[in-house]
């Protein structure tokens, strides 16, 4: 039986990775993706949603999300990371179809209304068209089946301040009551994204392997190797969203602790994700461990074959 996934995202070079990593995997039913801001401005997620899906010859809905966080004003995008237009040095391309009419919240809604118990949600951005949604539908929270959330750190570390991660710290406020509501929640963090790190090696391997996507994807890395070489003085890069697509597939490469999770809305410690006091919160299962080497061959073997998956699609 397949993974019925939703991938709400803000592509992204690794939220690319991810993506292309799950449209290979046989064992993955994306049955949409929903883009958000973060990386990008949410009309270049949306596009470039849209770009990833027509690239790997994908049928799925791209619904476009919310354009600022819940309650205050946006960041602006972390193109220092990703580059202007998500992709590196990767030009900008106009994709031949369109978005969906829906909000990235009612498809949500809709999508698992649908199918109540049967769609996890791999959410790899900012928080916000989840909590959109469970403003949008008071069954949303009963209709899904988990979450899987790439965001936060169960230890006190952050890649935006020294205890925040950049996907919480965009909107802390849906963050909290992501965690807060009555749901199945896995919690992929900084403790076990930054194990995993891929080298130019492992993309120069996957343009061999396949010319189309694995080289977008080599072309596209090499902006976000500048960066992560800039910072920790290696030449390499952390696999934070292809993270979260294994704690769907492979969730025995982690271990995990469970525990209640709060994030912090105000003052310096603003979006840190910390253990939660009280008693009146559903329990999280936070990723505290993983088989690095595991979980990089896992990714590579599935994108190495990914021209001939989006081969077979094109001609069936």
């Amino acid at each position: 039986m397949k993974h019925k996934v939703i991938i709400d995202t803000d592509p992204g070079i690794d939220d690319a990775m991810a993506i292309h990593m799950a449209f290979a995997d046989q064992s993955i039913d994306v049955i949409g993706l929903t883009s958000i801001f973060g990386n990008v401005t949410t009309h270049t997620a949306t596009r470039n949603a849209l770009r990833l899906a027509e690239m790997a010859y994908y049928r799925t809905i791209v619904a476009p999300g919310a354009l600022v966080p819940l309650i205050r004003g946006a960041e602006p995008p972390a193109d220092f990371v990703h580059g202007a237009e998500g992709f590196g040095t990767v030009p900008a391309a106009t994709p031949a179809g369109s978005a969906d009419g829906r909000s990235a919240a009612q498809f949500l809604c809709e999508s698992c209304a649908a199918a109540p118990g049967e769609i996890t949600i791999c959410a790899v951005g900012p928080l916000t068209n989840l909590a959109a949604a469970l403003s949008l539908d008071p069954n949303f929270v009963r209709n899904v089946k988990s979450i899987v959330i790439m965001g936060g750190s169960y230890a006190y570390h952050g890649n935006v301040t020294g205890c925040a991660e950049a996907n919480i710290w965009n909107d802390p406020d849906a963050a909290d009551r992501v965690f807060a509501a009555d749901w199945d929640v896995t919690m992929v963090g900084l403790d076990v994204t930054e194990r995993t790190q891929c080298t130019p090696d492992d993309f120069a391997f996957l343009a061999s392997q396949s010319p189309q996507i694995g080289g977008f994807l080599r072309r596209a890395a090499d902006f976000y190797f500048d960066f992560h070489q800039s910072k920790t003085g290696v030449r390499s890069c952390f696999m934070h969203d292809p993270s979260a697509i294994l704690a769907i597939t492979d969730a025995h490469l982690f271990g995990f602790e469970v525990v209640p999770i709060a994030v912090i809305c105000d003052g310096e410690e603003i979006g840190r994700t910390a253990l939660y006091e009280g008693q009146d919160r559903r329990l999280v299962k936070v990723a505290t461990s993983v088989d690095n080497v595991a979980a990089r061959e896992k990714f590579l073997g599935l994108v190495a074959h990914a021209d001939d998956i989006s081969e077979m699609r094109k001609a069936g």
